[in-house]
């Protein structure tokens, strides 16, 4: 029992370390980010989750992982944010891991997720059937 207790207690501290290799970004920061600068939204829910709704400019990750450096701008310090499904989602990490090793330094989660973004009212897009 004692070994169960420490593997679980190691476990939960390295998974919140690792959760927090990315900084939190609200929903209300990303508004403002949105409004005032260039931000580049990385969707991590899928293709077909992207296509039904996503944040007005968000790429999909899914369909753009193996070409990533071609759709992030030059700029190494630019704003970006990845996203998923909702606090408990951790899809996310894939794409903000992506834009780190692309040399990205200032990558942030935005924790509330898509689920959050509509839960805050806030409006989607669908996705474009090209």
């Amino acid at each position: 029992m004692k070994k169960l207790v420490v593997f679980a207690s190691a476990f939960i501290v390295a998974a919140s370390v690792y959760a927090a290799e990315f900084p939190t970004i609200t929903i209300g920061d990303l508004k403002t980010a949105m409004a005032s600068s260039h931000v580049v939204l990385l969707d991590a829910n899928g293709s077909e989750s992207w296509q039904k709704g996503h944040i007005p400019g968000a790429i999909d990750y899914s369909t753009k992982k193996d070409n990533l450096a071609s759709v992030l701008p030059q700029d190494k310090d630019a704003l970006v944010v990845a996203y998923c499904g909702n606090p408990q989602c951790h899809a996310y990490q894939a794409a903000a891991d992506a834009a780190k090793k692309l040399g990205y330094k200032n990558v942030k989660h935005l924790t509330a997720g898509i689920m959050g973004w509509k839960d805050a009212g806030e409006k989607t897009e669908p996705g474009s059937k090209t």
